[in-house]
């Protein structure tokens, strides 16, 4: 049986984050305003099913596939809506879930950093793969279960607030988000995040991984 651990749809993608899945993917890029899905299973391998299912069915285009032995990722993506919401009606078929399957997000790490000093920038931006942090700047880290939820945040985080996307993984056992900007930005964008993830609703999670 495949474990449908999350299942989230984008309707528009923000410029930074669209920007960001096209710098970091390896398949088809996306741009900004396109909408999105992603899904993540266990175990891992079978997202190769999911993806076959998905783009034989629907027009959609691929942008990351994630195979782990333990999770496997998948996004897909195209201009309507509809074409996205049919690619996952098919997912959820094939897998024999509902949406509300789903694994809850587990919010593990909500921090603020306020006024980052700038040997510590220094170490952030030599791992990022978005906007450079500057000294003095706040801090945003996220860190939520399971991984895939990660894109939900960053995407509704942009929406909310003029924020840098700094750094976004959304795979493996946990997801990671930073962000970077003033104080009352990053706090915009954190209570957006907060409610974005308790709005999704889903089986209770234990976030063991």
């Amino acid at each position: 049986m495949v474990q449908l651990r999350a299942f989230t749809f984008l309707d528009s993608m923000q410029p930074q984050f669209a920007s960001f899945v096209a710098s970091t993917a390896r398949g088809y890029l996306p741009v900004r305003g396109q909408a999105a899905l992603y899904v993540e299973i266990a175990p891992g391998i079978a997202i190769n099913r999911v993806t076959d299912i998905a783009l034989k069915s629907t027009s959609v285009r691929p942008a990351v596939q994630v195979v782990e032995r333990a999770f496997g990722l998948l996004e897909v993506h195209h201009e309507s809506q509809a074409e996205v919401l049919e690619a996952g009606r098919q997912i959820l078929q094939f897998l024999g879930h509902a949406e509300h399957d789903r694994l809850q997000p587990k919010l593990l790490t909500s921090e603020i950093i306020t006024g980052v000093d700038d040997y510590q920038t220094m170490l952030i931006n030599r791992n990022r793969q978005g906007m450079l942090l500057l000294g003095g700047e706040t801090l945003y880290i996220l860190e939520v279960h399971p991984a895939a939820y990660a894109t939900i945040a960053a995407n509704e985080a942009e929406k909310a607030s003029p924020i840098k996307l700094i750094h976004l993984q959304p795979y493996g056992a946990f997801g990671r988000l930073q962000l970077g900007g003033t104080e009352a930005h990053i706090r915009e964008a954190e209570a957006a995040i907060t409610k974005t993830l308790a709005d999704i609703a889903g089986k209770p999670n234990e976030g063991r991984g």
